[in-house]
């Protein structure tokens, strides 16, 4: 039993329609199978099986910070008969939930997998600094980036 049934809270409790919302929309579908890596700091990216599907057929939309992964076969012109049907083809829908300053810096389709970059990209204004503390004699105060890298020795 992979899902939970709320209904019992939902009677319970005032203002918490959010969360209950957030916890039912977690349960992600088994289809099609994904993988997460982290290749740094600040790089991520989603590899997603999708054998069968072209180009046109999927669709990725980021919204703030959610991203909508959307694939749907185009109906074949020919009529095949076949005699075992192993490849699926059906229509899917999956949204993943991004953290702050992220974005989406490239998708790719190869072999049947979709490889999307993901890149966290934070404003330098919210990126530490370091201040400089000034003398006693009024001097304006100078402030300098933080590398976030640790040096190579």
């Amino acid at each position: 039993m992979r899902t939970i049934d709320f209904a019992p809270l939902y009677r319970s409790t005032v203002g918490f329609d959010q969360l209950f919302e957030m916890l039912d929309s977690s349960a992600r579908p088994d289809w099609p199978p994904y993988d997460i890596e982290r290749l740094s700091e600040d790089r991520y990216r989603i590899t997603m099986a999708v054998a069968g599907f072209g180009r046109g057929d999927i669709e990725l939309t980021q919204q703030g910070n959610t991203l909508l992964i959307a694939g749907e076969k185009k109906a074949d012109k020919e009529e095949r008969q076949l005699l075992y049907k192993g490849i699926a083809d059906r229509s899917f829908r999956q949204t993943f939930n991004l953290a702050d300053y992220m974005r989406v810096a490239d998708a790719s389709l190869q072999d049947g997998l979709l490889a999307i970059d993901v890149v966290r990209e934070v404003p330098e204004q919210l990126k530490p600094r370091r201040i400089e503390i000034g003398s006693a004699s009024g001097r304006p105060v100078e402030t300098k980036q933080i590398d976030q890298q640790p040096k190579a020795a």
